[in-house]
């Protein structure tokens, strides 16, 4: 059987919020709870860390917007995983939401098969931006001012692991293929992002392409 994701969605639309609850019906999402503003969402998830695994959340909104929320929550609940879902695709929503170090971004004109692939890639602590962002992400990356990314703070197995979950591998993959428990995998994962200053694996991948791990 499938494990359950808990899902906590974020749109001051309560139509958005209604056919989200229908579409995830008879799948492995479970809607944990809702909230009409980035700032109601964050009071909710606060009170409790542990209630859910993801939010899935959009930008525009009124009080706390959707990238704002995931800096908050990045900040302070770092092991939840957040999705953005938005109309809008421009430069700079996208550009927020990389700085923000969302798990990801799916356009609301994706279809229901995407948006669970999407949960199920941030669930298993990768990441997932819908195809037509990619060229405008990889351009913010180049375009960052902070270069000179070192690889040295990293150890040999520490590199190895990043290369693996580059390649969005999950931990029980990498852990299969290194021949190493999942624990361990785990605790390399927690180090890596530790020292290289990121919240999630967006981070890392800005980490890479900086360190010249990844063709830029």
């Amino acid at each position: 059987m499938a494990e359950v994701i808990r899902v906590f969605l974020v749109d001051d639309h309560q139509i958005v919020l209604d056919g989200l609850k229908s579409l995830f019906g008879e799948t492995d999402i479970y809607v944990s709870g809702t909230a009409r503003n980035g700032q109601e969402a964050f009071e909710k998830l606060a009170s409790d860390p542990f209630f859910t695994d993801v939010v899935l959340t959009d930008i525009s909104m009124p009080v706390v917007s959707g990238t704002e929320l995931c800096r908050m929550v990045k900040n302070h609940i770092p092991h939840l995983k957040v999705l953005i879902l938005s109309m809008y695709s421009t430069l700079p929503l996208v550009k927020e939401a990389v700085a923000a170090e969302a798990d990801g971004f799916v356009l609301k004109t994706a279809g229901r098969d995407e948006l669970l692939t999407a949960l199920h890639r941030v669930f298993n602590h990768s990441t997932y931006y819908s195809s037509d962002l990619i060229p405008i992400i990889q351009e913010i990356i180049r375009g960052e001012k902070r270069f000179n990314e070192n690889l040295n703070v990293l150890t040999a197995r520490e590199v190895e692991i990043l290369r693996w979950i580059l390649k969005e591998y999950t931990s029980e993959q990498i852990a299969l293929e290194l021949n190493i428990s999942k624990r361990t995998v785990d605790n390399h994962r927690l180090h890596i992002l530790q020292k290289t200053g990121s919240k999630g694996t967006i981070g890392l991948v800005k980490f890479a392409l900086k360190a010249g791990l990844l063709d830029g």
